[in-house]
């Protein structure tokens, strides 16, 4: 009597590697070898970026919020000191939305805190 392997679900493994590796270049995107190796391979990557993407945001906000703050004679950790000293509860994202597409705004803060 030959062995039951549970051929339904490791076809459907498969299925969702490959549909996975949709897109991808040469043989990446049809062996199936070579597809589960580029999907793990790209799983790892995600994982990692999605940290990194929060890290470079964070440092994005940080350069605005400075030039920002330099147009209004102030350097970034000053002002960052007097806005917290102040207790304005305004995070990085805020201020340097402020300071890129409301710089009138941006300076009222900058006053408030001086």
């Amino acid at each position: 009597m030959p062995r039951s392997v549970n051929s339904v679900a490791s076809r459907a493994r498969r299925k969702k590697v490959m549909k996975q590796a949709k897109g991808y270049f040469g043989r990446r995107k049809n062996v199936w070898t070579v597809a589960k190796n580029a999907v793990d391979k790209a799983m790892q990557y995600s994982y990692r970026d999605r940290k990194t993407k929060k890290r470079n945001f964070r440092s994005l906000w940080i350069m605005r919020i400075n030039a920002g703050a330099r147009l209004n004679g102030m350097s970034y950790s000053q002002f960052m000191g007097a806005v917290k000293k102040n207790n304005i509860e305004l995070n990085r994202k805020v201020l340097a939305d402020l300071a890129m597409n409301h710089p009138e705004a941006f300076t009222a803060v900058v006053n408030k805190v001086k």
